[in-house]
């Protein structure tokens, strides 16, 4: 119990100063959803630029659409296409990306794009503006093209029309990429969706449920890399995942293998007929 108060009142504290500190950052003019959403944490963001980051780290869903949507607002680069670092069709990439982020995790870093911009997977959304041959300026989002203002928002509610020069990406746009890199995460969100139901079986969804791919990447990247960029995107959106149940989720995944298998086999050569006797 004496814990608990000691807990309590040094939170208590340290939300008291940190509701000073963001009031007297705050400017005239601030998102009202993203001040609730700070006033509501149990640990006050003490400046807005995190009370902005952590708005839409707990709103991904919000963030994955908005992204889109932005992305859809910038036209793409004239003469880009959906390549690959590594270029060597579907498997190729597989192979390039595997070997990247082995050695990346090898090294303990994170997996990071080719030198020219390009991922080495197909695994990783496409990003015409964080290539080098059109890369963002600074104040324009390196993810979707649009520009930056006051905190990382992705509109200019200040009236100014002045971009922030030291930032090259949206907050939620920041939200949306890790969404889209790491979706195991938002398993959860997707139960709730879904409401607790798996897709693939019909039944309750059990705890040890798995974020899934409705249509696989390597799909994606074979059937729909030359669809407007902003309609792949989706494919690493909320409209492309669901939670599904583990046992079916392996299935699933051995199917696809397969079907990759036997995509890569050449077909067989025709015997040659016997000769008469």
């Amino acid at each position: 119990m004496t814990r608990e108060r000691s807990t309590s009142a040094w939170r208590d504290a340290r939300n008291a100063a940190a509701r000073a500190r963001l009031s007297k950052a705050l400017p005239p003019v601030f998102p009202r959803a993203v001040l609730v959403h700070a006033e509501a944490r149990p640990l006050v963001p003490p400046q807005p630029r995190l009370a902005v980051e952590s708005y839409w780290r707990h709103h991904p869903l919000r963030a994955d659409r908005l992204a889109r949507a932005l992305a859809a607002r910038s036209p793409v680069p004239e003469g880009w296409r959906w390549s690959l670092a590594a270029e060597g069709g579907a498997e190729g990439g597989a192979k390039g990306g595997a070997k990247s982020r082995a050695k990346s995790r090898a090294k303990g870093g994170r997996e990071k794009p080719d030198e020219d911009g390009r991922a080495g997977s197909f695994r990783v959304p496409p990003t015409p503006f964080r290539e080098a041959a059109h890369r963002a300026e600074p104040g324009t989002c390196c993810l979707c093209g649009q520009p930056v203002y006051r905190f990382g928002w992705h509109a200019d509610l200040w009236g100014t029309g002045e971009r922030n020069r030291r930032a090259r990406w949206h907050a939620c746009c920041v939200a949306a990429w890790k969404l889209w890199r790491a979706p195991a995460g938002q398993a959860a969100l997707l139960a709730r969706l879904q409401k607790r139901r798996c897709p693939m079986t019909g039944g309750r969804l059990p705890r040890d449920r798995e974020v899934d791919h409705r249509v696989p990447l390597h799909l994606v990247w074979r059937r729909h890399r030359d669809a407007p960029w902003p309609e792949i995107l989706r494919y690493w959106g909320f409209p492309n995942l669901q939670a599904v149940d583990r046992a079916a989720h392996l299935a699933k995944s051995g199917a696809e293998a397969g079907a990759r298998a036997r995509a890569r086999r050449p077909e067989a050569a025709p015997s040659p007929a016997a000769d008469p006797a």
